[in-house]
């Protein structure tokens, strides 16, 4: 895809710097405007991520594994809605981590992450991740911390192994001020059709903001590696953030170009009656 002016580099958290997440802007737009240019750039980007979306699949021997993290109401359900709504189903799976379940405590921390790894030829998707456990576990203090320092340098040997058996990595940290999550968890009251979406629970987890954000800058810095770094996306502004996630995804597969496998017997004499 030949450049423009949205530079992915721009939020990428290089490798081995320390993150402070206040120098980090949630409401930049990079310099763009919110309308019909913006809405054609991201119209090309999907388009061009259902083509290569397609050659993965029928390449059949990697994989991209897009990671969502977001503090809550960040836009994580947003994002999948609107970069993935046009792939086809057959090659993409989502999966959301919620709270472990009796079965998955009964296991290391990182076994239902890898019963979830997307096959080759898949893009798979996390909403939420193995990075609950360095966020939530570190802020509730569900374990002595110790335990999850041991955990960064596990997630960045993980991620390696799936770099190494072919499964590509993009990891967004979809980053929102507190004003602006203010905003959406009001929205959401004011809406009856979203009401459902309203968790008590979020307001509490809200008074943790300050806690949540240093665990998220912990993370980001520990864990942005030359194999699978960071993405820092502002995303006050969802048109935004959707441009891009889509970017960086559509960039990332085709640096991997993946080329459909050559049929197994010579088609060329094969005629349809």
């Amino acid at each position: 895809m030949g450049r423009d002016a949205l530079d992915i580099e721009a939020y990428t958290v290089a490798p081995g710097s320390k993150v402070d997440l206040g120098k980090w802007d949630p409401d930049d737009d990079g310099g763009m405007e919110k309308g019909k240019q913006a809405e054609k750039m991201l119209a090309k980007y999907l388009e061009r991520l259902f083509e290569l979306q397609e050659r993965l699949y029928a390449e059949g021997s990697r994989a991209l594994l897009v990671i969502l993290q977001a503090m809550d109401t960040g836009g994580k359900d947003g994002t999948i809605k609107r970069v993935f709504t046009g792939v086809n189903p057959t090659g993409c799976r989502v999966t959301s981590f919620k709270a472990p379940s009796q079965e998955e405590l009964a296991h290391d921390f990182l076994w239902r992450i890898r019963n979830a790894v997307p096959r080759y030829g898949e893009i798979g998707i996390f909403n939420r991740s193995q990075y609950e456990d360095v966020l939530i576990v570190r802020v509730h203090e569900l374990v002595p911390e110790k335990i999850w320092r041991r955990r960064y340098d596990r997630i960045n040997h993980f991620e390696r192994d799936l770099v190494e058996s072919g499964i590509q990595i993009l990891k967004f940290f979809l980053h929102i001020s507190k004003d602006e999550q203010k905003q959406r968890l009001e929205a959401r009251l004011a809406d009856k059709t979203k009401l459902w979406k309203f968790n008590v629970g979020d307001l509490a987890e809200r008074k943790r903001w300050n806690a949540y954000q240093k665990a998220y800058a912990d993370a980001l810095s520990k864990c942005s590696t030359d194999w699978a770094p960071w993405i820092v996306v502002p995303a006050n502004r969802k048109w935004f953030r959707d441009l891009v996630v889509a970017r960086a995804i559509v960039d990332k597969l085709e640096s991997m170009n993946p080329q459909p496998r050559q049929p197994e017997a010579d088609l060329s004499g094969i005629t349809v009656e």
